[in-house]
């Protein structure tokens, strides 16, 4: 043991300027991200008010998070089923975008860049979707559907439970351009060219070849980075539910995991409980992460 721990001193104290420009961030990130996950876990279990100091009560935030909360099985059954949907197909959007893009002349591509990644911060994006789907007959999806002759009297699309959830998962597809393709576009910017000519003399012939081969290898960080920026979004979705159809919605159908974390932190201050939530969230992430890595070691394979 003490032959490690040398070993290891004496790696930290060649590479002491490293570790030197390495230490603000690292000091960051655990006060603000390690540390708040910790007390976190460790306020799940227990009752804490905000009021009264935490007191420790065991698996009962657990067990009632499961067997007790319908509420929140109808948020987890809505996340994961947000998640399986968005997840991949706003991943895969990203790719295919940023890969066509990437073909263009720069000038275009930055412009196309900019078309393409300016939804994701616009901040009217909501108001323009609650036009669209809005209620009455003046409602662009009302009013078009109507004057086909497809619709009769108009459809209350963000207060009718069947249409809610496709609602949003339709939105947040359309956001789902953001730092994921950012990351994408970088990637492919940086794959060496010389690597399609060594390819094409080991017998690589078709464009589908050096994608698989060549291109995805080469750009596995970003892949990696993509797909978590992807998992993060697509299980934290809130804002999108809670702007288009309010908080709660309608028999919670645009429930989800954060919005019932929402309701439990910060409108009932039920901290302990609040923690779990966020706790079994957090659980559910890492292992979509894992999963998601342990695909990505396959790629080029």
């Amino acid at each position: 043991m003490q032959t490690w721990w040398s070993m290891k001193w004496k790696e930290v104290k060649t590479s002491r300027q490293s570790y030197a420009m390495l230490a603000p961030y690292m000091i960051l990130f655990s006060v603000f991200t390690v540390l708040p996950v910790l007390i976190s876990i460790v306020l799940s279990f227990t009752y804490f008010n905000m009021l009264e100091f935490p007191k420790f009560i065991g698996w009962q935030n657990y067990t009632r998070l499961f067997l007790e909360d319908d509420v929140f099985l109808i948020a987890m059954k809505n996340t994961l089923l947000f998640a399986v949907i968005t997840g991949p197909v706003s991943y895969m959007a990203c790719f295919v975008f940023a890969w066509i893009i990437n073909e263009l002349s720069p000038k275009l591509r930055a412009f196309m860049t900019l078309v393409f990644y300016a939804p994701s911060i616009s901040g009217n994006v909501f108001f323009i979707w609650l036009m669209i789907f809005s209620g009455d007959r003046y409602g662009i999806m009302n009013g078009m559907l109507m004057k086909l002759g497809i619709l009769l009297e108009p459809i209350q699309w963000l207060k009718t439970e069947a249409y809610i959830l496709p609602i949003i998962i339709l939105v947040q597809l359309w956001l789902s351009l953001g730092t994921g393709f950012l990351a994408f576009i970088a990637g492919l910017q940086t794959v060496d060219r010389t690597l399609y000519e060594a390819g094409a003399v080991d017998g690589i012939r078709n464009r589908w070849q050096e994608l698989w081969f060549i291109t995805l290898p080469s750009m596995r960080p970003q892949l990696m980075f993509g797909a978590v920026i992807q998992i993060t979004t697509a299980f934290a979705v809130a804002d999108v539910s809670i702007a288009l159809a309010g908080f709660p919605s309608v028999n919670n159908a645009a429930a989800t995991i954060v919005t019932h974390l929402m309701d439990f932190g910060t409108t009932r201050y039920e901290m302990g409980y609040a923690s779990s939530i966020a706790t079994v969230l957090f659980l559910i992430m890492v292992g979509a992460n894992l999963l998601v890595q342990k695909l990505l070691r396959k790629v080029g394979e």
